[in-house]
């Protein structure tokens, strides 16, 4: 018998509200691109990354944001540690992978045929 551990989550309002100040930047942003229409594109395009911009910011200083920031930090951790193969090694795994798929692709052809001479020429008796 295994018990699954209750996984809580608490959000405080301050952390409700970066994220909703995020998301309204983020809509700023593109809301921001469309009504400077008349002006030039450089300025359209500024406008729209600074907005995205500071909505990234905000949303960083949330606990989402922290929690994202840890995972991607975890990930790192995790991947230093792998234990890479050599190169002959990989290249012998890699020629291993061609060979079967080639081999899987010439199976699934001839499984292909012979089916449709059955269908067609034995059973439908209709010549291709």
């Amino acid at each position: 018998m295994s018990t699954n551990p209750q996984v809580e989550t608490v959000s405080s309002g301050a952390d409700k509200a970066k994220l909703a100040a995020a998301a309204a930047l983020m809509v700023g942003g593109v809301v921001a691109f469309y009504l400077l229409g008349q002006k030039d594109l450089w300025l359209r395009v500024v406008a729209l990354l600074a907005l995205l911009a500071a909505a990234v910011a905000v949303f960083f200083t949330s606990e989402s944001g922290r929690q994202l920031i840890a995972f991607g930090q975890d990930s790192v951790r995790e991947t230093k540690k792998v234990v890479w193969p050599a190169r002959k090694e990989a290249m012998q795994m890699t020629l291993y992978v061609f060979g079967f798929v080639v081999l899987m692709a010439l199976f699934l052809w001839l499984t292909d045929k012979t089916l449709e001479w059955l269908l067609y020429s034995l059973i439908l008796d209709m010549r291709p």
